[in-house]
């Protein structure tokens, strides 16, 4: 049987044009291959890189041009300097430091999405078919709840991202919602009406709601009885910064402390640069060669901008 021949429509079109126009090295190309589940979920792509390229591929065809666009969106969005994360420390434990990179990129989404589903509205991407071929990504995903069964954080995850895909169309679908995962689903609700109080309109607020979504999480973890992720020190998120913080002594922006996690790929324990008025963690250090507090004595001293270009440490210039 021959794979079914795909091509982007227009609005992807336009989109990939946006994207390559900004794409600092080479071209990114979008390519489909595989086969129709009948269910659409977020983990339907995956990207290549090439020497000279950015290889998107659609790996699920039940609605390749509605996953195109959502690939292509939050390329967009890193392209025009939203914040981004990274995973420099670890847990010491291969299995755990991969769960939790897997929650931590699932919350960071969820607020990503919120600007990439009300693009994707905006452009025609999602209608009923969608809608209902989403729901069925989440029966897919989940099985229906039993009290303080081991699947709440999936669920918790799952149904949070549900709600900013939904949005002012959720009443069609949550009957269905609240009957198979009710205490998912108000637990979700919680955090979306906390998440949603104010919109998301710079690099600057998608920040902030990744730091209040990573929080609000970890409140309702520990509500639950269960671990808390603590993605504010686990996870390095791109600090976005005026021109007047940059101009500052990294001690009035910035705290480093020594961290009981290790430097990933090392057994060093990892330094990490927390944002004073956050607490989120915005860089880490390798433990320094000399004698580490005048090594520290010194980094305190510089100017944030000269710090974090000397480290490479990417940042974002609050517009």
């Amino acid at each position: 049987m021959t794979e079914e021949i795909i091509k982007l429509n227009k609005e992807n079109q336009a989109l990939l044009d946006q994207v390559n126009s900004l794409y600092p090295e080479g071209s990114v190309f979008v390519q489909f291959h595989g086969d129709k589940s009948g269910y659409v979920r977020h983990d339907q792509a995956t990207q290549q890189t090439i020497p000279g390229a950015l290889v998107i591929i659609v790996t699920d065809l039940t609605a390749p041009n509605y996953t195109a666009s959502h690939e292509l969106l939050h390329l967009l969005m890193l392209l025009k300097g939203f914040p981004q994360i990274f995973f420099q420390l670890s847990l010491g434990d291969k299995e755990l430091d991969e769960q939790m990179m897997i929650m931590s990129t699932d919350l960071y989404n969820v607020a990503m999405h919120r600007v990439v589903v009300a693009e994707q509205r905006k452009h025609g991407f999602i209608n009923d078919q969608i809608e209902e071929e989403y729901l069925k990504g989440i029966e897919h995903t989940l099985t229906p709840e039993k009290e303080e069964d081991d699947e709440r954080t999936l669920r918790l995850l799952t149904l949070l991202d549900a709600l900013v895909f939904y949005g002012d169309n959720l009443s069609k679908y949550e009957k269905v919602l609240e009957e198979k995962y009710p205490l998912a689903l108000a637990a979700a609700k919680k955090i979306y009406a906390e998440i949603t109080s104010k919109p998301i309109k710079s690099p600057f607020d998608m920040r902030r709601s990744i730091i209040k979504i990573y929080s609000l999480f970890d409140q309702q973890m520990q509500d639950w009885g269960l671990p808390a992720l603590h993605n504010n020190e686990y996870t390095t998120l791109s600090p976005v910064l005026s021109e007047r913080q940059l101009r500052l002594e990294m001690r009035q922006v910035f705290e480093i402390y020594h961290s009981d996690m290790k430097e990933r790929g090392t057994d060093k324990r990892a330094y990490v640069g927390l944002r004073r008025s956050d607490g989120q963690n915005s860089f880490t250090l390798p433990t320094p060669a000399n004698n580490a507090p005048e090594e520290f004595k010194k980094i305190y001293d510089q100017p944030v901008k000269e710090f974090l270009e000397q480290n490479s440490v990417p940042y974002i210039v609050r517009k």
